[in-house]
């Protein structure tokens, strides 16, 4: 009996909840909570039960099941969405290690200098050049200086030797002349021993 008021009340309410649900006049589709509520409302009540006809629950059914698909839809693309953004952002947290290296490497190649194998800084490389320059005029400077001394005493030992060059011609033409002289006088000498024999 029951069974039967039941059935009787689900058929007299199926006509006006088959009205609320498709909302003709709205034409925008109902959110479950929208669509539950209305279910209620245009549910027959016998005691303290509710009576709802079976085809209203089958569509409230794939309304549930439609808004679980897309709800489940919605989550495989925002979990693609997330997934896509993760890969962006490790190939741009790879891209951003690889340009901070380069940028390394650049601000490194324009702070130091290799040579010979040996890693300078650019200021200690212009240093130590500029000390290496500086000591090799100094160098060129004392041999300048050197071979200024010796060409000086080159020329001195030459005008030394110049004169006495000359003084020794000089002493040698004199001692020629001496020994010509001596050499008359002993002539004239041996002239005069030979004529004193003769008288």
């Amino acid at each position: 009996m029951k069974t039967l008021i039941a059935f009787l009340c689900l058929i007299n309410s199926s006509s006006l909840f088959a009205q609320t649900l498709t909302n003709p006049g709205e034409g925008k589709p109902l959110t479950l909570s929208e669509r539950y509520q209305e279910m209620k409302a245009g549910a027959e009540t016998y005691a303290d039960y509710k009576v709802i006809k079976e085809n209203v629950l089958d569509k409230t059914w794939k309304s549930v099941s439609d808004s679980i698909n897309t709800s489940r839809s919605a989550l495989r693309n925002a979990n693609a969405e997330i997934t896509r953004l993760e890969s962006e952002l490790t190939n741009i947290q790879s891209a951003w290690k690889v340009k901070e290296e380069s940028m390394k490497d650049l601000e490194d190649a324009g702070t130091h200098i290799s040579f010979i194998g040996i890693d300078f800084g650019k200021k200690t490389f212009i240093s130590f050049n500029l000390i290496l320059f500086a000591g090799l005029l100094a160098l060129y400077g004392l041999l300048i200086l050197k071979l200024k001394n010796i060409i000086q005493v080159q020329k001195e030992k030459t005008e030394l030797l110049n004169m006495l060059s000359r003084e020794f011609e000089t002493y040698k033409h004199k001692a020629l002349e001496k020994q010509t002289k001596i050499s008359r006088e002993l002539q004239n000498e041996r002239n005069r021993l030979l004529e004193l024999r003769k008288v």
